[in-house]
């Protein structure tokens, strides 16, 4: 489902975001200012481009038990639970986050990524009774209560941004993440991305649960401890004014090591991101990624 840009953009200073942001405010004017009202406690967040989806049906939580790395038995309605769905061989396919009400779930995952997540979990329900909806709905994030979501209809953004603000974009929302060490689905992470090497156990992955895809890997590698990669911060040379395109490779002493995902510049950290390097690489190695010297906080 395509979505039109956020209402509030017509906000004074607001600047719209790139590619799969573009409708959405990348900042307001001063995306510094922006992370410290988040860092306080203050504001919200528009992630209004994400897309919403809901699960409903008496087997929905029995189901998403089954096919997810998360424990969905017996979910309490109102608990905010984040779930992957791995591939055979331990891969990250799908990510989404979502509260049960006790009739349904609604959950919202990154922009564009709805249909075919929810087309792969109709595809698979055989006999049980689920059924599965993209909903035309916004999301919101603000920083009380640790961090939690608001998602609501879209005709209501400009009414909860009077009463919820100030706004923050997207950029502020990034650099406060990355330097939490959370990774974004799809920017942060490859087709090769295991929930181990990503800090997402156990948040997203329930250890103590019956068998689900990719269980065996992400099993065998937290017994073993040695994630073939490591999602490490970066702290990015700030000489130059320019942050590296995700993607670009990591070298160190000539050769390549890793992948760069998300960048931002934090108010207090200066310029930083998230990279997915080898576990082998010493943590004290120079580094460069597209033309910037680099260093790692693990």
């Amino acid at each position: 489902m395509s979505k039109l840009p956020s209402p509030l953009l017509d906000l004074p200073g607001a600047v719209a975001g790139e590619g799969a942001d573009a409708t959405v405010a990348a900042h307001y004017g001063s995306f510094n200012v922006e992370q410290r009202a988040l860092t306080s406690g203050s504001g919200f967040v528009d992630l209004s481009n994400r897309d919403v989806f809901r699960i409903s049906g008496p087997d929905r939580l029995t189901y998403l038990h089954s096919m997810t790395t998360q424990y969905f038995d017996g979910l309490q309605p109102g608990l905010l639970t984040k779930a992957l769905i791995l591939s055979p061989q331990g891969h990250l396919e799908h990510e989404f986050v979502g509260v049960d009400d006790g009739d349904s779930f609604l959950a919202h995952t990154e922009p564009g990524a709805a249909q075919a997540l929810i087309g792969f979990l109709d595809s698979m329900k055989f006999m049980m009774r689920v059924e599965f909806a993209v909903e035309d709905l916004a999301v919101c994030w603000r920083p009380t209560g640790g961090g939690g979501y608001d998602v609501f209809e879209r005709d209501r953004l400009a009414a909860y941004a009077e009463a919820a603000g100030p706004a923050a974009g997207r950029w502020a929302f990034d650099a406060l993440r990355i330097a939490r060490g959370e990774p974004r689905f799809g920017v942060d992470t490859d087709h090769r991305s295991i929930p181990n090497e990503l800090g997402l156990i156990p948040q997203a992955v329930h250890l103590d649960k019956g068998c689900y895809r990719g269980q065996e890997t992400v099993a065998r590698i937290h017994t073993l401890g040695r994630p073939p990669r490591r999602l490490t911060m970066l702290h990015l040379d700030g000489s130059a004014n320019r942050l590296p395109a995700p993607g670009s490779a990591i070298e160190a002493a000539g050769r390549s090591v890793g992948q760069m995902g998300s960048s931002a510049r934090h108010y207090e950290l200066g310029p930083i991101g998230l990279a997915l390097i080898k576990r082998n690489i010493p943590v004290d190695a120079s580094l460069m990624v597209d033309g910037l010297a680099a260093t790692q906080e693990v």
